[in-house]
């Protein structure tokens, strides 16, 4: 069984909800990003690292894919490439770029892929991604967000020249999905694409997977990150306590999605809790403006409630302004950092920029609130609770749920 684990993301989220799989299972883990960090790689057996490619072409994710792992995939780690479970951002590109790393490495490269999360509705049919038992192609983050024609992972793979051969559901459920999966690696440089509808589905793909005697890494979502982390689970990790502080929680949601939004509405409507919008032009030019909001910040942070930041777009979004205003809302909160008692983002690019900007550059992961919701220990300038969300993940009440648990640990100083 694999004990050492390198988690190279896309995005933040990704990369943390990933870690705290392996965390919660006894395995100290860590989220970290950028050069510089304070993070101590060398002694976590599993490292978590954010390469922020989601908004780079294919060329520039598998280039900066190439340099995070001849940086940071040790001979002794596996490989755990996340790809977001409804394919944004250059999957294809940055799996094509591990094979190449890998075969140099060891004259070979077999991926298992298995991007299903079935916690939060995804799930993999006939080798093709659904979300909410319908065909990603009808869901509302792939009309929003999309980098290839279709949702058939085999086509989406030979994109970037990677050979794929589906594994369907009766081999996946079958007595021989071990034996299968020799037979593929052995067969040469390919990935198997393993439909899963169910989180035992996933467990049973984590366990072929880790049985063979071939090299292989693994490529897929928190679902999959969590199937592997339940293989040989260590005894729970020593308790994370903190100083309690006055100071109350930022929350911040940055993601477009309507799950998101939903759930800013059903915060914002609850005492001790201050709604703070702001639009993108206020971000993309009026210093006045975001001056004000940071002043707003800092005064309801000092007293005990919470800020509820949320950048507030009108009509049809346009998605190619998402790192402009993810950077000027950093910009314009970056000042309030010392008066945050806890933080919350919604949005891995939102997350990143802001953390970034607080002087932190990476975090300990403690725990999960919910599925795809990480909960942790920033490290780096600024040390407080952190959670941080996919925008498409949850419902309704998440980010009430994540408001609670932040309350509890900033105020009691513990995260059990």
């Amino acid at each position: 069984m694999a004990d050492r684990w390198l988690i190279l993301a896309d995005d933040l989220t990704g990369a943390a909800d990933c870690a705290i799989a392996f965390a919660r299972r006894g395995r100290a883990a860590a989220v970290t990003w950028g050069a510089a960090t304070t993070v101590e790689a060398g002694r976590l057996p599993v490292l978590a690292y954010d390469a922020d490619s989601r908004g780079l072409s294919a060329q520039a994710a598998a280039e900066r894919h190439a340099e995070c792992l001849a940086r940071l995939l040790d001979p002794d780690r596996t490989l755990f490439k996340k790809i977001d479970s409804t394919l944004r951002g250059q999957p294809a590109a940055e799996t094509a770029a591990a094979i190449t790393h890998l075969r140099a490495r060891a004259g070979t490269a077999f991926g298992i892929c298995a991007p299903a999360f079935p916690a939060t509705g995804r799930t993999t049919v006939a080798g093709r991604v659904h979300v909410g038992g319908r065909p990603l192609e009808e869901a509302e983050v792939w009309a929003r967000d999309h980098t290839y024609p279709s949702a058939d992972l085999t086509v989406v793979l030979a994109s970037a020249g990677v050979e794929a051969e589906t594994v369907p559901l009766a081999s996946v459920r079958g007595p021989g999905l071990a034996s299968h999966l020799e037979r593929l690696a052995a067969a040469g440089e390919r990935v198997a694409v393993c439909d899963a509808e169910t989180e035992d589905d996933l467990d049973r793909i984590a366990a072929a997977g880790l049985s063979g005697a071939r090299a292989r890494f693994f490529i897929g979502s928190a679902g999959l990150a969590h199937a592997l982390a339940a293989i040989d689970g260590k005894p729970p990790l020593e308790p994370v306590r903190i100083a309690p502080g006055r100071g109350g929680s930022l929350i911040v949601v940055g993601s477009l999605a309507a799950a998101s939004r939903a759930a800013t509405r059903k915060l914002a409507a609850l005492a001790g809790v201050v709604h703070l919008p702001v639009s993108p032009g206020t971000l993309l030019g009026d210093p006045a403006g975001t001056a004000a909001l940071a002043a707003r910040v800092e005064a309801v942070l000092a007293s005990g409630d919470d800020a509820l930041v949320e950048i507030a777009m009108a009509g049809i979004p346009d998605m190619a302004l998402g790192p402009r205003l993810a950077q000027g809302l950093a910009a314009a909160l970056g000042p309030v950092a010392a008066g945050i008692g806890a933080f919350a983002a919604t949005g891995g690019e939102t997350a990143a920029a802001l953390l970034s900007r607080f002087g932190v550059d990476g975090i300990r992961l403690v725990d999960e609130i919910e599925p795809g919701v990480s909960l942790g220990l920033t490290l780096g300038r600024l040390s407080v609770p952190v959670a941080t969300k996919a925008g498409a993940f949850g419902d309704a009440d998440s980010l009430v749920r994540i408001r609670e648990r932040l309350r509890i640990v900033r105020t009691e100083g513990s995260f059990s």
